[in-house]
């Protein structure tokens, strides 16, 4: 467990660790170069490097001792429904978020295919937040398997944003993150791919996050898009938070 820095979530929660990439988006995959800085720094959860896809169940325990309500991303360096990742210990973390209703769990994918294979197996209370990675529209059929699931709340993580997506069918779909990608070799984003997905979003009346423009110096680049920056969530978690 660790607090985040990234800009839609409060911290992040890692079951399991280590992927091994699929499609354009991972490329310059974020977790795999913070994979090796962990390994450098002797911590024993990443000494197998990020190749090696391991479940770690010393981990299941932490959401317990959490004394505050949390939103939570699961598995920022991992792939929760990797190949490589037993059922039953899915299945074990689904019972963790289950239990604690309190938090939010934030759970990303680009194995939607496998995802939509499991999903009826798996109990998907209000607080699981269910979503897929989409860099560009040659993956896009995994928006298709999300809205499938039986999953509560369901988003699309647009990031790294590497190609244009004009004809999204947010049908279903209740949040929508979109980001460029970072790092010394970063692909470039078109503002334009960017104001049209916050149009489509807009018409169809589903919560828009702009993470940021990207580039070799992403703080430079900032977040503002039309004069303003985006930080709209699901409607569900500010009812929730209303509540407590």
């Amino acid at each position: 467990m660790a607090n985040s820095s990234i800009e839609w979530t409060e911290m992040t929660w890692n079951p399991t660790v280590g992927c091994t990439k699929i499609s354009a988006g991972c490329k310059f995959c974020y977790a795999e170069v913070m994979s090796k800085r962990l390994k450098g720094m002797g911590q024993e959860k990443y000494k197998d490097g990020f190749k090696v896809v391991k479940p770690h169940p010393e981990s299941l325990n932490l959401p317990y001792t959490w004394k505050s309500s949390k939103v939570v991303f699961v598995n920022s360096m991992s792939d929760l429904f990797h190949k490589n990742i037993p059922l039953d210990f899915i299945k074990q973390v689904f019972d963790v978020m289950n239990d604690n209703p309190q938090h939010v769990f934030q759970v990303l994918t680009k194995r939607a295919d496998r995802l939509f294979e499991l999903h009826e197996e798996l109990k998907w209370t209000h607080n699981i937040w269910m979503g897929v990675s989409v860099e560009d529209d040659r993956v896009i059929e995994r928006i298709s398997l999300l809205r499938k699931t039986k999953a509560k709340v369901k988003f699309l993580s647009l990031e790294p944003l590497i190609g244009p997506l004009s004809k999204l069918n947010l049908k279903k779909i209740d949040w929508v993150i979109v980001g460029g990608e970072s790092g010394h070799k970063p692909r470039p984003m078109n503002p334009d791919w960017v104001l049209e997905i916050q149009d489509q979003c807009e018409k169809a009346d589903v919560a828009f996050f702009f993470k940021q423009w990207g580039g070799r110096n992403k703080k430079a680049s900032g977040r503002l898009l039309n004069g303003r920056t985006y930080d709209e969530m699901p409607e569900i978690l500010e009812i929730e938070r209303g509540a407590k």
